[in-house]
C-alpha cells in the first residue's frame, strides 16, 4: 500500500487495471469522512486506517479517484513531531569520513521546518551544500523500549529522504552544529510517497543510489547498514519515546560531495534524483540563494 501527500490531502495511491496508470483515491472521501483530508493526521489511529485502506481498489467504484502528476506530491509525513537522523551508518560511509568502519553510529535531528516533499525547488543558502540518500522509517505505533523482534510492527512504512547539509554551519566552532546545518528551508525532502513494509519482498535489503544531474553519485544497499531499522528502533526506543509519525533518517552510503576529490557540492540547477527499490524516486531543484521560495 502507498501512501501520499497529494496537494495537502492524504490519498491512497494505487494501480488502476482498466488504464495501467496510478491513481490517487482522496481518503476522506472515499472513506466517507471516517478518517480525515490531513496527511499527518492518519497516524493519530494508524492501525485502524491501514486496514481499512487495505481494503481500497481504484476499480471498485471508489470516489475521487483521480489520475495526477508526482511533482504535485507534498511530504508523505508533512509535520512530525519528531525528526531522528542517523550518521555513520555504513561503513563505507564511515570510512569516507574518516571514521573506523566500527564506529558507533550518531544521532542528531533535522528541525522539521525543513521537510518537503516531490520535487521541492530548493534555495540554497551561502556556502557548501552537501546531498545524502536516506532511507527514511516511519513510525506507525508509538514504541519504547521497544525488542528486535517486535520493532516492524511499530513501522507504519518506509520512504526516501535525501539529507541535505550546508557543511561550513555543520562544522564550524569547537563542537559541530550538525542540527542547524542540516536544517535550512527545504534541506530534508522525503517522498514520493510512504510505502507499507508488507510491499517489499526483502524490506532489509533494498537499492538505494543517488544521481546528482545525470551522474551516479551514491550506489549501496539497505543491507550494508551497520545498524539496520530494527536496531535503530530499538537504541532510538531505549532513550525516546518513538511517536506515531515521527520519521527516522537511517544514514547514507559512500558518495557525498565533501568526500570527493575535489569536493562537489550542490550548485543552482543542479538536479538530485534518489531513488530505492520497492519505493520509487525522489527529485529535487536547486535555485540560487534568493531567487525563489519553496514549492
Amino acid at each position: 500500500m502507498k501512501i501520499a501527500n497529494l496537494a495537502g490531502r492524504a490519498v491512497i495511491v494505487v494501480p488502476s487495471t482498466s488504464s495501467g496508470r496510478v491513481a490517487a483515491i482522496d481518503v476522506a472521501t472515499a472513506s466517507g469522512g471516517r478518517f480525515g483530508p490531513d496527511p499527518q493526521a492518519l497516524f493519530d489511529d494508524w492501525p485502524a486506517f491501514a486496514r481499512w485502506a487495505s481494503t481500497v481498489t481504484a476499480d471498485a467504484g471508489v470516489p475521487a479517484s483521480v489520475f495526477f502528476d508526482e511533482a504535485a506530491l507534498g511530504a508523505p509525513v508533512p509535520r512530525p513531531r519528531q525528526v531522528f537522523a542517523i550518521g555513520l551508518n555504513y561503513a563505507e560511509h564511515a570510512a569516507e569520513a574518516g571514521y573506523p568502519p566500527d564506529a558507533l553510529p550518531v544521532t542528531f535531528t533535522k528541525f522539521p521546518s525543513s521537510i518537503v516533499g516531490q520535487d521541492a525547488a530548493v534555495e540554497l543558502p551561502e556556502g557548501n551544500v552537501d546531498w545524502e540518500v536516506e532511507l527514511v522509517v516511519v513510525i506507525g505505533r508509538g514504541a519504547h523500549k521497544v525488542d528486535r523482534e517486535s520493532a516492524w510492527d511499530h513501522v507504519a512504512g518506509l520512504t526516501i529522504g535525501q539529507d541535505l547539509s550546508e557543511r561550513i554551519t555543520q562544522l564550524q566552532g569547537s563542537a559541530p552544529q550538525f542540527s542547524l546545518g542540516k536544517s535550512f528551508p527545504g534541506f530534508g525532502p522525503t517522498g514520493p510517497w510512504l510505502v507499507t513494509p508488507d510491499e517489499f519482498a526483502e524490506r532489509d535489503d533494498l537499492a538505494i543510489s543517488c544521481r546528482l544531474s545525470d551522474e551516479t553519485m551514491q550506489s549501496s544497499r539497505t543491507s550494508m547498514m551497520l545498524y539496520d531499522v530494527p536496531e535503530l528502533l530499538v537504541r532510538l526506543s531505549a532513550v525516546c519515546p518513538l511517536l506515531p509519525g515521527d520519521i527516522i533518517f537511517s544514514g547514507t552510503p559512500a558518495g557525498i560531495g565533501n568526500r570527493r576529490t575535489p569536493p562537489r557540492f550542490l550548485t543552482p540547477d543542479d538536479v538530485l534524483v534518489s531513488q530505492i527499490e520497492g519505493i520509487g524516486t525522489l527529485t529535487t531543484r536547486f535555485s540560487a540563494s534568493g531567487s525563489r521560495s519553496l514549492s
